[in-house]
């Protein structure tokens, strides 16, 4: 069981840094911060509310949650911005996030996975803490994926088909 706690933890880090992260790096980087900022209509998320909210979900389940870290998020706060920060800031703000919350991962066991912990009123173990934080970031990337699709109008690239297998071309993604 130690051994399929180290390799959970340890993909999941492989995942926030090392996909996902890059993947909006990659996005952010082909749009002006009028589109990070753009939104369809008033109910939908713009990029820029998307990389605060991913910040502050991040570190509270991460850096606080499992980490033990003071918890200071203003969830509502990342969907209400509409002062339109810069790209660089957004990414740098995210980079920081993610950095940290591999610092807090580094150091989890696999003894301590099952350890109990309240995050936002829940009662989740550290598994479950770090599993949502992966498929929420995982989500959230797809969705700034797909509005970056929309303001560029172009592929983004993360793929290239071969011998009729897509083999992945993200910054940072293993070469098959």
């Amino acid at each position: 069981m130690t051994d399929v706690g180290h390799i959970f933890v340890e993909q999941s880090r492989e995942y926030l840094l090392r996909d996902f992260l890059p993947r909006i790096a990659s996005c952010v980087s082909r749009l002006t911060d009028a589109d990070i900022w753009w939104r369809p209509n008033p109910a939908a998320n713009s990029i820029g509310n998307l990389m605060l909210h991913l910040s502050g979900n991040v570190r509270q389940w991460i850096v606080s949650g499992v980490g033990g870290a003071p918890d200071q998020r203003n969830r509502q706060h990342e969907f209400d911005e509409r002062t339109p920060l810069p790209a660089r800031e957004l990414l740098a703000r995210l980079t920081a996030t993610i950095e940290e919350t591999d610092r807090v991962l580094a150091t989890v066991t696999p003894e301590q996975l099952l350890e109990r912990r309240t995050i936002q009123g829940d009662d989740v173990t550290v598994l479950e803490a770090i599993y949502h934080v992966v498929e929420h970031f995982s989500m959230h990337t797809g969705q700034i994926m797909y509005i970056t699709k929309l303001r560029t109008g172009q592929d983004l690239g993360f793929y290239e088909v071969v011998d009729g297998i897509a083999q992945p071309r993200w910054p940072g993604a293993a070469q098959a």
